[in-house]
């Protein structure tokens, strides 16, 4: 279960990354709306991973958080922000995508 809330955790670090994108596309209210967004994720993604490390290990924890966060930030802004997906960029996001189902694995939680 903590696994579930580890990777949820991962999910609101990605949308916290995409709001602050937003915000910084954006002007007056919207501006304020979106940096909103950005203080709920973020604290939504805090409080998962600290009810994720307490049964997990922390390093492990804290390594597939920021992995899932990285994967997904550079994939939200290669699908939204039409950001370069170049042959490099796509070869190391999928050696970090293999590091994070490593962890996983040889986790013995």
């Amino acid at each position: 279960m903590n696994w579930i809330i580890l990777i949820l955790a991962g999910l609101f670090e990605v949308a916290f990354a995409f709001c602050l994108g937003k915000a910084k596309e954006t002007t007056g209210n919207e501006m304020y709306f979106w940096y909103a967004g950005f203080l709920a994720a973020l604290s939504i993604s805090m409080g998962l991973l600290i009810k994720a490390t307490q049964t997990l290990p922390i390093g492990t924890a804290y390594a597939v958080w920021t992995g899932i966060g990285a994967v997904g930030t550079v994939l939200v802004g290669i699908w939204v922000f039409k950001e370069p997906a170049g042959f490099l960029r796509l070869l190391f996001l999928t050696t970090l995508i293999g590091s994070i189902i490593g962890l996983k694995a040889v986790s013995s939680h």
